[in-house]
């Protein structure tokens, strides 16, 4: 919107032509998100933390005992952690490129999702069943691979980190894979979130190495310098992603040891799928791998914990999954994972945004 200001604007008042400047809205995103994020978290807290203590309080049940005392802390934060990066980037990218209306429609589907299932748990703990939960991912993964392989035509290729010219077609698969995509992310972002400030910062340094590598890929010149796919447009992915950043830093304020609030499913949920769809769009879907490897390592240890339970009938690999509760009832402070978690993390941006010269 305010891109399409600047172009009016820009003969008549110099100042606007910057609105021109992908690299100037990205910024801007980042300021706007957060000072959104900022202004209304705290009302937001005081609204559901009276229903948190007129229903009961929720925590959740595969946890250590130790965080039953954040039994009313509110949740459901993740509700303005989306609600700012829509906003921001709804004002700052684009309007008349197809991506940026199909990365609002499946953050914002995925985030309903979740929203539903956090609203049902103030009166029954359990939320809505785990097929319902699936059955609408799998709707919005859904219409969003259809719309980005008809309407986008997005390219079906899978690039190799590493590799100037290895690439595997999926032709029709695609469709398959980005379901599974922004599937798999949305649910590792949410198995994530089970400490303060855990899962924010690894999703704010995916969604900043994602955004980086979305302004090469947009960009002719840098893309044929470093030898990565060219994607049309995808610069303007980089304001979404610094929105990422903003409405996180934004959040972080809030959920930072000890939480004043959780995001809950509907934050997670919209971040994860917010993640993917910044790797599908920028053709880095791999990428995600190393960059988001926080939430993979996650994910694979509740996949490690209930495939050998199953198999062993009854021994673990983990005293509790996901790996950070491992941790927790090993007797590190909470705190601490976290922190360490985050340097990981930030560790794993930087060495993504290496890879665009490891080729």
């Amino acid at each position: 919107m305010l891109y399409w200001l600047g172009l009016i604007l820009k003969n008549h008042i110099f100042l606007f032509n910057v609105l021109r400047y992908i690299t100037f809205r990205a910024l801007m995103a980042v300021i706007l998100s957060f000072l959104i994020t900022l202004m209304l978290s705290p009302i937001f807290m005081r609204k559901v933390t009276a229903l948190n203590r007129l229903y009961g309080g929720y925590v959740r049940e595969d946890t250590p005992e130790a965080h039953s005392k954040k039994k009313f802390v509110p949740s459901m934060g993740g509700l303005i952690i989306i609600l700012s990066l829509e906003i921001a980037s709804i004002l700052l990218m684009r309007l008349d490129i197809v991506q940026t209306w199909i990365m609002a429609f499946t953050v914002f589907g995925f985030a309903t999702v979740g929203f539903i299932d956090d609203f049902v748990k103030l009166k029954n703990k359990k939320g809505i069943s785990a097929k319902a939960k699936m059955f609408g991912q799998i709707v919005v993964s859904l219409i969003s691979a259809l719309l980005l392989y008809f309407v986008m035509h997005i390219d079906t290729h899978i690039y190799f980190p590493f590799f100037k010219s290895l690439k595997l077609d999926l032709g029709y698969f695609y469709i398959v894979f980005i379901m599974l995509v922004l599937i798999a992310t949305s649910n590792a972002v949410n198995l994530t979130d089970g400490l303060d400030g855990l899962a924010i910062v690894p999703a704010m340094t995916t969604a900043f190495a994602l955004g980086i590598i979305s302004y090469v890929a947009g960009n002719s010149i840098l893309a044929k310098y470093l030898e990565i796919h060219y994607v049309e447009n995808a610069g303007e992915l980089t304001i979404f992603g610094m929105a990422v950043v903003g409405s996180g830093l934004g959040f972080l304020w809030f959920n930072s040891f000890p939480a004043q609030m959780f995001m809950g499913d509907v934050g997670s949920l919209g971040l994860g799928a917010a993640l993917g769809m910044l790797a599908i769009m920028s053709k880095q879907e791999l990428s995600l791998v190393i960059a988001g490897g926080v939430f993979v390592v996650e994910a694979l240890s509740v996949i490690i914990q209930v495939s050998v339970f199953k198999i062993t009938k009854g021994k673990r690999v983990f005293k509790m999954a996901p790996i950070h509760h491992h941790f927790e009832l090993n007797g590190t402070p909470e705190p601490k994972i976290v922190v360490r978690i985050w340097i990981i993390s930030i560790l794993l941006a930087i060495f993504t945004i290496a890879t665009l010269k490891l080729r």
